[in-house]
């Protein structure tokens, strides 16, 4: 009794091991046990949209035209006819430095002229005496030539007349380039002469172009310095406010993408908190880097930039425009661009941050790595055919999973992006988390619409 005892134990037991064997089995291939959490990832269409393509930029404002005045010469402002914010015309007087210092060296070049110049008279009396001598010198050699031949006077005799001739030929040669060096010392004088009455006259500075003075640095009675070389000091600028512009810099990645003419929206900060926006087209666009003097050299902080120069159109803020001094718009404002580079209506797109790259090579090299491993194989590695990064999205399939898609992309905004080719209006893709979609997510990974309201309630 005991041995049958015993022995129907160990079927029982047997068959209820069998019948949980046989559950686990069932239960895994229904997914009820053993099966990996879904990633929570956030939907989108794909769906035809207007597309603005921008390049964001920032600067200042400045008028188109702007001239800084530096003075030829030093001295003491004397005369100071202008405030900062004065229209001008060309030819206004604006200031005077005084001129005494001037005025004297004009007297002493006008006194120097007068000299060489008197000096280049004597030059030539003493050349017509020596003139007349050499005349005189030759009659006598002539006439004793003759006696000469004759055998009337002797030799030493002649030679001395000889002599004499030869010398006042000298002196007539001598005396005429004493006057050539006279006449050269007269040009010089009155070379020196026209310099002094030059720097007289700068001495008075004029507006060189109508404008409005932009910028006034000196004070009546302060002390400037002043050479036709270099620049001296700044004394103010003329500018014209009737035409401004922002200068900005774009980096190298996005200067390939603006062009002349390009339509451009303006923000200024003074008018931020209005919301007033001005107009604004690309009429200028550097050829090289800034700061770039040779090939060699790079810009500061490694960032490489351009400078770009954008009209600002007057009919866009013609209506702050109160009188006929008032310039709403101040050399010196900041503002911040946006550059219209590219618009299309109408076209299929995608979220942003929808779109991402996957390296082809990098996941073939981790599967023969989880495969090599597996299999414990010490053969040499194949080095496989470098494939280009694609661009991919996600789609969301109908059981739940991430299938990857390569995509044709073309322009983008700071929202969408346009595919050219690899979608169809109306599919549903995978739009975020962003780390997920661009580092985490792979090709068939099961996934679930994240619940909007889920982080409220762990909130």
């Amino acid at each position: 009794m005991a041995a049958k005892s015993s022995k129907k134990t160990w079927i029982i037991l047997l068959s209820v091991a069998v019948v949980l064997v046989v559950g686990l089995i069932v239960a895994k291939k229904q997914g009820l046990i053993g099966k990996e959490p879904a990633t929570e990832v956030e939907l989108a269409k794909a769906q035809k949209a207007d597309i603005i393509e921008r390049v964001s930029a920032s600067g200042k404002i400045q008028p188109e035209i702007e001239v800084k005045l530096s003075p030829d010469v030093s001295g003491e402002i004397v005369g100071l006819y202008v405030s900062e914010g004065d229209s001008v015309v060309a030819g206004q007087l604006l200031l005077k430095i005084r001129p005494d210092n001037y005025e004297s060296l004009l007297a002493r070049a006008e006194a120097e002229v007068n000299s060489t110049k008197a000096a280049l008279e004597q030059s030539k009396a003493l050349q017509s005496q020596a003139e007349a001598r050499l005349v005189k010198a030759k009659v006598d050699f002539d006439r004793n030539r003759k006696l000469h031949d004759d055998k009337v006077i002797s030799d030493a005799d002649f030679d001395q007349f000889n002599s004499q001739y030869l010398v006042a030929k000298q002196e007539v040669e001598s005396a005429k380039a004493n006057v050539q060096a006279a006449a050269f010392r007269v040009k010089s004088t009155e070379a020196a002469l026209k310099e002094a009455r030059t720097n007289l006259t700068k001495t008075t500075i004029y507006a060189p172009q109508s404008g409005t003075i932009s910028k006034l640095n000196i004070e009546l009675g302060e002390r400037v310095v002043g050479t036709s070389q270099m620049a001296g000091t700044e004394l103010l600028r003329i500018a014209n406010l009737n035409k401004m512009e922002v200068r900005v810099n774009v980096n190298e990645n996005d200067i390939t993408r603006v062009s002349l003419n390009d339509t451009v929206v303006i923000d200024v900060d003074s008018y931020s908190a209005s919301g007033r926006k001005f107009k604004g087209i690309v009429y200028e666009i550097a050829s090289s880097a800034n700061g770039l003097s040779t090939a060699t050299t790079t810009a500061v902080d490694g960032v490489t930039e351009f400078e770009v120069k954008i009209r600002v159109l007057k009919s866009s803020y013609a209506d702050l425009i109160k009188g006929k001094n008032s310039y709403p718009l101040k050399p010196g404002m900041t503002a911040s661009v946006e550059i219209i580079t590219n618009r299309k209506n109408g076209v299929l797109s995608v979220p942003l941050a929808a779109v991402t790259t996957r390296d082809p090579n990098a996941e073939k090299q981790e599967t023969e790595k989880k495969e090599g491993e597996e299999n414990n194989n010490n053969e040499p590695e194949k080095v496989s055919k470098k494939e280009k990064i694609k661009e991919v999205v996600f789609v969301f399939t109908k059981d739940n999973h991430a299938k990857l898609k390569e995509v044709k992309t073309g322009i983008s905004d700071f929202e969408n992006i346009e595919i050219i080719s690899g979608l169809s209006e109306g599919e549903q893709i995978i739009a975020g988390p962003y780390l997920t979609v661009s580092k985490k997510l792979k090709d068939g990974e099961l996934v679930q619409k994240k619940d909007p309201n889920k982080d409220k309630k762990e909130k």
